[in-house]
């Protein structure tokens, strides 16, 4: 337990010093957003090209990891969407939101940094395998469904459109996509040019948690807590709970290999959620909430689930 607190300490420790810089206002909050712009637009795409591009991605893309994590994610997007309209009487486009809410991992902010400190760098491809579909599976579904509730089954070719656009312009996919194609073609960087990307790839673990850390001060819990507390606990327990039962019991993937998928499962809510409810002007408060729930709830949950997969 001791080695498993060890490694989450410090990422946390991060987080909380984040948040306690903006808290008492010394780091400045209109920062913040400028800090994650970096870590997403710049030093992630990097990193996600430089890591891809130097190991045999054909390997790391098992489907036994893959189609267990995102199984998972869409039974608990319909979970969520389901226990929103029955349970919390809420309409439609409020519970696409909520079940969205249940669903979208912050993988890169928190799961980048906390695989890497867990599982070593031998953790990366397979878990970078994961992040090169998160936004372009999920974002799609979420997206697509919000449409089918609002239109009530119009054609759905402009919000397809749509959504690979934003997919599309996203700098994280490019770096994924350019580093497969490295990885493919075989290609070997000259040393300055691969310790340009080394040395910018290293700034996202401490940018990234900092930056989420800080960006904490904007959410408030609300009257819907409740519904927040739900997601949170879809995303933190019942999605890894999927993708534990379905990688290790149906597709046996050796536990050594199907604890990078079932770690990034169990990461709390992305950024994205509030992204997508404001886009939507739907369950707004729900998704700030779950932000800030599943966020403190994860320091538990994560330990728990490390503790797990350590058996």
């Amino acid at each position: 337990m001791l080695s498993i607190l060890a490694v989450i300490a410090p990422i946390f420790a991060l987080i909380a010093l984040g948040y306690g810089a903006v808290r008492f206002r010394l780091y400045p909050a209109e920062g913040v957003k400028a800090l994650i712009a970096f870590v997403n637009n710049f030093a992630t795409p990097c990193l996600l090209f430089y890591s891809i591009g130097t190991s045999d991605f054909r390997s790391a893309f098992n489907i036994g990891i893959i189609g267990p994590f995102y199984i998972g994610a869409i039974i608990c997007f319909a979970l969520g969407i389901v226990v929103a309209r029955q349970a919390f009487r809420n309409r439609p486009g409020e519970s696409v939101s909520v079940g969205f809410s249940g669903t979208f991992s912050n993988t890169v902010l928190v799961g980048l940094p906390l695989m890497s400190r867990a599982y070593g760098e031998g953790a990366l491809p397979v878990t970078l395998s994961i992040i090169g579909l998160h936004g372009a599976i999920l974002l799609t579904l979420g997206m697509v469904t919000m449409e089918l509730t609002k239109r009530g089954g119009q054609p759905l070719g402009p919000t397809l459109v749509l959504a690979v656009r934003r997919v599309g312009s996203n700098p994280l996919i490019w770096g994924i996509l350019g580093g497969i194609a490295a990885s493919l073609m075989g290609l070997e960087l000259i040393e300055p040019v691969a310790a340009f990307f080394r040395m910018i790839g290293q700034a996202v673990v401490p940018a990234a948690l900092f930056g989420i850390g800080g960006a904490l001060n904007e959410f408030k819990l609300s009257e819907n807590w409740k519904q927040a507390l739900v997601a949170s606990l879809i995303k933190l327990i019942v999605h890894p709970a999927l993708a534990y039962a379905l990688m290790i019991w149906v597709f046996h993937v050796p536990m050594e290999i199907a604890r990078y998928g079932i770690l990034l499962s169990a990461m709390p809510a992305g950024i994205n959620i509030y992204v997508f409810a404001t886009f939507y002007d739907r369950g707004v408060s729900v998704a700030a909430n779950t932000i800030l729930i599943a966020t403190v709830l994860s320091a538990v949950t994560i330990t728990g689930w490390l503790y797990v997969l350590s058996l």
